[in-house]
């Protein structure tokens, strides 16, 4: 059957199950969160096509695209960006467990989505002390109805969630559903002496929850995790296909390097410490289909204007290297990563994030061992 006891089950067999939050999971009807067509692993699956496929794929630990684009139609063979989703449980539930919420705890909510991380926040703490904001009027209204059907009433207002809700202040814990570059120091002085989580980073890696304490006004915390959330729609850069980044295809200027594209795809902790100095374009790799273990990798960048292609191939020494635009994008990813070498390589859980009135910065052991920063 697929019920929630059956996702529990899942769940639990996972071992992704925090204290105190096995009622939430079977209390919480996850159907009631979700409209009739979902994306399941970029397929469309219908409730009334198909009731059995759509309810197992509901109950399983899966992430469920619930909008795409905006919510704007989609001509065929145009680039479906998903913009909403229902997270993986066990995603959603990692999250919760380093929110570390407590009876009477007052939560603030940004990115309402459907409402189902809402409702079980609701669940938990009851739903006057729960408030939920999205910057999408409909996701707003479809998140509102969708909590009062499952008999939940936590407010849920539409608002710049990177502005917080400052009438209802002060929250006792921010949570953020979408992946934000810069944690806005209006959620820090929301919550003056809790904790926010929320995914973060740039775009070559944005997979790290960073855990936030806030005290005497700062914010200082640590990152974990490998999530994967859509990004803010506040500065979001453009998305699509790897055509649409790449210009003048036969004017890259060529070079070679000894540094291999899968060092820098092969390790999360380097990918973390390059993002830092290369926070504006993202990485792609394309790998033959031919059995021969060669690939490309693909660097873009955000404002589509530069690209750079370093090719793999098994065995050698040095790696082809193409470059177009007006930056040098394989010589900074390059320059990024022998800086993280030279720093002896460290892993992820070593770097800290220090947020203050002033602006934000990123540390290496310690807040005095600045590695990046910028001003609020």
């Amino acid at each position: 059957m697929s019920t929630p006891e059956r996702l529990l089950e899942i769940l639990a067999g996972k071992g992704s199950l925090p204290p105190g939050w096995a009622d939430v999971v079977v209390g919480v009807p996850r159907e009631l969160f979700l409209p009739e067509v979902i994306e399941v692993q970029d397929q469309l699956v219908s409730r009334s096509d198909s009731p059995e496929r759509w309810l197992a794929a509901v109950y399983d630990d899966l992430a469920l695209t619930t909008q795409v684009n905006d919510g704007r139609d989609v001509p065929d063979g145009a680039y479906r960006l998903p913009t909403s989703s229902s997270s993986m449980p066990s995603v959603m539930l990692e999250m919760l467990g380093l929110l570390d919420v407590e009876d009477g705890h007052r939560v603030l909510e940004l990115g309402s989505g459907t409402g189902y991380n809402a409702a079980w926040l609701a669940y938990r703490l009851g739903s006057a002390r729960v408030t939920t904001v999205d910057v999408d009027p409909v996701l707003v209204a479809e998140a509102a109805q969708n909590l009062g059907s499952a008999g939940f009433s936590p407010r849920v207002v539409r608002g710049d969630g990177e502005r917080g809700w400052p009438a209802g202040s002060p929250f006792d814990r921010v949570i953020a559903t979408y992946t934000v570059a810069e944690i806005p120091y209006a959620w820090v002085g929301q919550a003056p002496a809790g904790r926010i989580v929320a995914p973060w980073g740039g775009s070559f890696f944005s997979h790290s929850f960073a855990v936030l304490e806030i005290a005497d006004g700062e914010a200082h915390g640590r990152f974990s995790g490998y999530p994967a959330f859509m990004r803010t729609r506040s500065g979001r850069p453009h998305r699509g296909y790897l055509s649409d980044f790449l210009p003048h295809t036969n004017d890259d200027a060529p070079s070679r390097s000894d540094l291999s594209p899968l060092a820098i795809t092969g390790d999360a902790d380097a990918q973390f410490f390059i993002g830092l100095e290369v926070p504006d374009a993202w990485h792609l790799l394309v790998e033959a289909e031919d059995g021969s273990g060669e690939a490309t990798l693909w660097l873009l960048a955000d404002d589509r204007r530069s690209w750079a292609a370093a090719e793999y191939v098994p065995g050698a020494g040095e790696y082809a290297i193409g470059q177009y635009g007006p930056r040098r994008l394989w010589e900074e990813v390059e320059r990024a990563y022998r800086l993280w070498a030279d720093r002896g390589s460290p892993p992820r859980d070593r770097a800290g994030l220090t947020v203050t009135r002033s602006g934000s910065l990123i540390w290496l052991d310690s807040p005095d061992n600045a590695l990046t920063s910028s001003r609020g």
